[in-house]
């Protein structure tokens, strides 16, 4: 990997680390905001999310304008709406007297942006690296990027809520504003030749692509929503848990939140690095850490303290180490250039559903016993377990498309269709 290169990887990295804080750092503050504005628990989860539910609808079409304008020319403009939308938070909270509907605004233009950023960043990754172990690795430090912002966020958020409530809201623009000049003066994407393709036919192409790889397409974009289904929900649990009834708030609930987070961050980090272009070893990664995911919740069942719940947060964490970078991974070295926004941008938009899903649904189940919880997690991790034995079958033998290790259904099924 060249110095230009590690350069612009790491001015890409900056994106999600960026849209990660300015979502996951809410989630320690959510239970003060709860209370400052006299909200309902699930009132609340609507912070959290009303920002998914537009970038997951988005993030198709930022896809495709990536695919046809490039992705610098899409990443920046985003990361401004993300910037605005931080801004109408922050001012809606400092100056009136009853925000929720402007700070729901504000998040819905954060969102908005955020379809346009980190979901790019991926395939940004796949073009500007040739070799495949360098795309790997590459996607590893992103994820790790990503994951790392949940570690900070829970700590960040904490001590800025526990000076000015509405402070994590202001910090968000500050954030863009680095991330933008990291990008535009660090990223140098490979140059290329506008496809002046008609929306008809682009569309038609991507369809069958994944028409063609649907087994384990379709599987890959199931596991992404499962994992930010169960992290975002048990977050928003540990969160709520902490303060109702182990009285543990301010930074120290946020470090709390962060040991789970920080095994999930090294793990990921590690994963990415060793991968490399193995197909078989990503599934394997996958399948273990699903494995793990399902079976750690299995812990607080039997076992009723905190400590034990820290614990099964810390392996579930492990499992989802193991397996993000390994779907990373696959579903962007299996894509073509040509398609590779739009696909992985459908993959980003699944991994929102998880996002958007999860503490609203998780409140729910907080009205009942914890138990539901820990069944409900534990039997998606096991869910997806399955679905990494059943549906992804790697081949590492080198195809007719010209690709070495191509995750595909069927060799004898897939077919060249040019752009």
């Amino acid at each position: 990997m060249q110095k230009k290169q590690k350069y612009c990887l790491w001015a890409l990295s900056s994106v999600p680390l960026v849209m990660t804080l300015g979502n996951s750092m809410l989630i320690p503050v959510l239970p003060v905001i709860e209370r400052k504005l006299d909200i309902t628990a699930f009132q609340v989860s609507m912070i959290i999310t009303v920002y998914s539910i537009f970038a997951i609808f988005l993030i198709p079409v930022a896809g495709y304008l990536s695919d046809r304008w490039g992705r610098k020319k899409v990443i920046i403009p985003s990361l401004v709406l993300a910037g605005i939308g931080g801004v109408i938070t922050g001012w809606a909270s400092w100056k009136l007297e009853n925000p929720y509907w402007w700070i729901l605004a504000g998040r819905v233009v954060q969102g908005i942006g955020s379809a346009g950023a980190m979901p790019v960043v991926m395939p940004c990754v796949g073009d500007i690296f040739k070799d495949e172990k360098d795309v790997s690795c590459g996607l590893g430090m992103i994820e790790t990027s990503n994951t790392f912002g949940k570690v900070l966020s829970p700590i960040l958020g904490s001590i800025l809520a526990a000076v000015v409530w509405f402070l994590p809201f202001w910090f968000i623009p500050i954030l863009c504003a680095a991330a933008i000049l990291l990008i535009a003066f660090l990223v140098k994407p490979p140059k290329q030749e506008p496809k002046k393709v008609p929306v008809k036919e682009f569309v038609h192409t991507v369809m069958e692509t994944i028409r063609q790889k649907e087994r384990w397409l379709l599987a890959i974009f199931i596991l992404g929503a499962i994992i930010m289904f169960v992290l975002f929900g048990v977050q928003f649990y540990l969160s709520t848990l902490l303060e109702e009834k182990y009285s543990v708030d301010g930074i120290w609930k946020g470090v709390v939140l962060a040991i789970p987070l920080t095994a999930l961050s090294l793990c990921s980090y590690i994963t990415g690095k060793k991968i490399g272009d193995q197909k078989k070893t990503m599934k394997r990664c996958t399948l273990i850490g699903f494995a793990m995911l399902g079976g750690a919740f299995v812990i607080p069942l039997f076992f009723h303290s905190i400590y034990m719940l820290v614990a099964t947060l810390v392996i579930a964490g492990i499992g989802i180490g193991l397996s993000l970078p390994s779907l990373d991974a696959m579903i962007t070295e299996g894509i073509e250039k040509e398609e590779r926004g739009t696909v992985t941008s459908l993959y980003s938009s699944m991994r929102f559903v998880g996002v958007a899903a999860g503490p609203p649904i998780y409140a729910f189940l907080m009205k009942g016993s914890d138990s539901k919880i820990f069944y409900v997690s534990g039997l998606l991790g096991l869910a997806g377990a399955a679905l990494v034995m059943l549906f992804i079958k790697p081949n590492e033998n080198k195809s007719k498309e010209g690709k070495a290790g191509s995750v595909r259904p069927s060799p004898a099924k897939i077919k060249r269709h040019p752009v």
